[in-house]
């Protein structure tokens, strides 16, 4: 389980951005980093000895810029970027340690 949510749990229960990506790694049980920033969350994680990140963003339309399809080429998602993320991860394979 990530630390960082059990923490921002007790602080309050504060409103995390990315949920629905955030549970498809907890899914996985793929461990990762959450920060938030200007109100865009921002997921920091490895997989299979690659860093992966999905960092959301707000430019007049909501979106993420993430590297989940390519490790080492970034793409911007925008529409419902949380469904089409969180199914890419889902469609991964299963980690039993990470």
């Amino acid at each position: 389980m990530n630390n960082n949510n059990e923490q921002n749990m007790q602080d309050g229960g504060m409103n995390m951005r990315l949920q629905t990506v955030q549970d498809a790694l907890n899914q996985k049980n793929i461990r990762f980093e959450y920060t938030e920033e200007d109100g865009c969350g921002s997921l920091d994680f490895m997989f299979r000895g690659l860093k992966f990140h999905v960092w959301e963003y707000h430019d007049g339309v909501w979106g993420a810029e993430t590297n989940i399809y390519e490790a080492g080429r970034s793409e911007d998602i925008e529409g419902d970027y949380e469904e089409k993320i969180a199914g890419e991860i889902l469609s991964w394979p299963d980690m039993i340690n990470n």
